[in-house]
């Protein structure tokens, strides 16, 4: 009887431990799948030919002649400029929506609730569609703005800054909403025991303890911005291409490394930004508010 319980223990243990090394596997295949494409990218964009299948040496030529490239200079401008605006829009609305549905009840805050998530949940080609149609209709949004941006002109159609600020006011008020879940509303209590009114609470307690959400999820909607694609060639109209629409463009003509090394860059730039947003976040976690001068 012994013998029989060892022999079935021995063969739990080494099922469970098939179990574990297939599912292990099936995860190591699931990144390769996954994140392989995009390792290769990044090599073959130091790859010294204009081949994207074939390896015949190492070089950095090719983020040369991407910065030698006038129109990727521009729309790399465009792209940080347009994620400029939008962000600091979208960031202080969404933080106004944040506290205004966290903190206060008033009429139809459901129904403000649940269009908050629209533009997280609907298909990017859905909303481009959608704004395309309004703009279209309304007859405003495809005018240029027409400004220098650390010298640079540029004319950027205020429809796409418009597009870019209503799908990223979602992103900014969910972070902020949640670091606002989190906050304890006592030290708020505290100050204005000690006559402090509700603009100082504001200023020196509320908005120190919110910042980590805050910039989280600005950093969040500047990512989305520069990445985006889809709403972007819908709503920009004629002449007005943004840094991954022209990528999209340059694919038509065929995939050279001078692809791959703009697809490295806005890569490396966005992983940054998201890390970063990461760090603030878990930073957002700590009881300690961030101080500032005021």
């Amino acid at each position: 009887m012994n013998d029989a319980n060892r022999s079935h223990d021995r063969l739990a243990r080494w099922r469970a431990s098939l179990g574990g090394w297939i599912l292990s596997g099936y995860g190591v295949l699931a990144y390769l799948f996954l994140y392989l494409p995009i390792v290769i990218l990044v090599v073959f964009s130091f790859n010294d030919s204009r081949s994207t299948s074939q390896w015949q040496g190492f070089t950095v030529d090719w983020y040369y002649a991407m910065f030698d490239d006038r129109q990727i200079i521009l729309s790399l401008w465009n792209s940080f400029f347009l994620a400029v605006v939008s962000t600091i829009i979208a960031t202080v609305l969404g933080t106004l929506i944040a506290l205004g549905l966290e903190r206060y009840s008033f009429r139809g805050k459901t129904a403000v609730d649940s269009m908050l998530y629209l533009p997280v949940i609907i298909p990017d080609i859905a909303m481009a569609i959608m704004l395309l149609i309004f703009f279209n209709l309304s007859g405003i949004g495809f005018q240029p703005w027409k400004v220098q941006f650390f010298g640079v002109k540029l004319a950027v159609p205020y429809s796409v800054i418009i597009a870019h600020v209503a799908f990223n006011i979602s992103f900014v008020a969910i972070v902020v909403r949640a670091r606002l879940a989190q906050m304890d509303r006592t030290l708020e209590e505290a100050a204005q025991d000690l006559y402090a009114n509700s603009w100082r609470t504001f200023r020196r307690i509320t908005l120190p303890m919110l910042m980590p959400g805050i910039i989280g999820g600005a950093l969040l909607a500047f990512t989305l911005s520069l990445d985006d694609f889809v709403i972007t060639f819908f709503t920009s109209g004629a002449g007005f291409n943004t840094l991954p629409v022209r990528v999209f463009g340059m694919i038509k003509k065929g995939v050279t490394p001078k692809i791959n090394a703009v697809s490295t860059l806005m890569l490396v730039v966005s992983l940054s930004l998201v890390f970063l947003s990461i760090i603030m976040r878990r930073r957002g976690g700590d009881d300690e508010p961030i101080q500032f001068g005021f």
